[in-house]
């Protein structure tokens, strides 16, 4: 019995962690046919990887048509690296490693996808450097201006 409950805490903990890679965006119209409909529709995408710096992108234009593509953002990095020799009792002997981290500022971003019937939606963005929140704007080949946020 106990084996059976710690298989579904197991199960549980590992769709909480697969959801949790995924964020939402959404495109507002602001110009275009979609824009002139009362109220405009707001299209919510699906982007995977939320944490990295790329991933992928899924939604449906209002007119029913899905789309897939990609979203990528330039997120600058500082490599350190440490040499040298230390003279402590405890640990005699040199170091040598390096670390990664993300620079602290305003990174920009691209989102580009096509559609089953051939549109093709792409922007740019900013986002903040390790946040998951953004905006920019968007275009589609249907004559459609969004605002992107997420």
């Amino acid at each position: 019995m106990l084996n059976r409950y710690a298989a579904l805490a197991v199960l549980a903990c590992t769709a909480l962690t697969a959801c949790g890679s995924k964020n939402e965006m959404k495109l507002y119209p602001t110009a275009g046919p979609f824009a002139a409909q009362t109220p405009p529709p707001v299209i919510r995408i699906t982007a995977s990887n939320s944490e990295g710096s790329s991933g992928e992108l899924s939604f449906r234009l209002p007119e029913g048509a899905r789309c897939k593509g990609t979203w990528s953002t330039v997120a600058p990095r500082v490599i350190t690296r440490e040499r040298g020799i230390n003279l402590s009792i405890r640990d005699l002997g040199g170091r040598l490693g390096g670390t990664n981290e993300d620079v602290a500022g305003v990174n920009n971003g691209e989102i580009y996808a096509v559609c089953r019937d051939g549109t093709i939606v792409q922007g740019t963005f900013v986002v903040g450097s390790g946040t998951t929140s953004g905006n920019g704007t968007a275009t589609d080949s249907l004559g459609n201006a969004y605002k992107l946020l997420f």
